[in-house]
Parts: C-alpha cells; sequence; structure tokens
C-alpha cells in the first residue's frame, strides 16, 4: 500500500504541474475578458491553490506513505482524501456536459484518463485509510 501511496504522490504532483498550462491551453485570455476583474483574477488564484493543495498531498504521499497506513492521523487524512477524489470523479461522471468529449477523440481520452486517475485515488486514499 505504502508503494501505491507513493505512486499516487507521484501522479498528484504531475496532476499539480499540468494546472501551468490551463491558462494558456483554456484560452483563459480570451474566455474571460467578459469577467470582472475579480472573477478573472479568481480563477487564477484558485488554479493556483488547488495545484497548490494536490502538490503537497502528492508530497505527503512520497515523504509519508507509512504514516498515511500505520498510524490514526494519517488514516483520517486518507480518509478524507478518498472521499475527496471519489467526489471528483462523481463530478467527472455527472457535473460536466458530455458533449465537453463525445465523440472527439482526445477529448474522450483525456476524460477516460481522469476517470481512470480519479478511481485510482480514490481506491488508493480508502484502502490505505480502512485496510
Amino acid at each position: 500500500m505504502e508503494l501505491q501511496l507513493k505512486i499516487a504522490g507521484v501522479l498528484l504532483i504531475v496532476l499539480a504541474l499540468v494546472h501551468v498550462i490551463f491558462p494558456t491551453y483554456f484560452n483563459w485570455d480570451e474566455d474571460l475578458k467578459s469577467l470582472s476583474l475579480v472573477n478573472r483574477q479568481m480563477m487564477g488564484v484558485h488554479t493556483f491553490f488547488i495545484a497548490l493543495a494536490v502538490v503537497l498531498l502528492g508530497l505527503l504521499c512520497l515523504t509519508s506513505s507509512a504514516d498515511l497506513v500505520h498510524t490514526k492521523l494519517g488514516k483520517t487524512i486518507s480518509i478524507g482524501s478518498g472521499f475527496f477524489w471519489a467526489t471528483r470523479l462523481i463530478f467527472q461522471l455527472f457535473v460536466y456536459s458530455d458533449t465537453l468529449w463525445k465523440g472527439k477523440a482526445f477529448e474522450t481520452t483525456i476524460h477516460v484518463i481522469f476517470v481512470v486517475l480519479w478511481v485510482y485515488l480514490s481506491v488508493v486514499f480508502f484502502v490505505a485509510a480502512l485496510g
């Protein structure tokens, strides 16, 4: 299980780093022009802090995998993380419109990769907490 948490840690750090390309890839400069300044800036600030939280969780997995499995606090963090990623999976499946990916090869591939990632992270953290 500790190995799985370390793998999850690497994946989380990669996920956090991917957030760097969001503004360019999603053309935020153009798409967000109609928003007020505070709303435009909130997109950037929230994206930064989501990425920071994800990288910190990844580092926690890499540096403290034994604690996440074998201590009460670690199990509490793991169960909370499991619920977090399971909730993210639910949003991936039921909140995002399927018109964003259906019939589009690249977008469908990304959708499937993220479904697999959210399932993997949910299972790893739940097993760490309950196993």
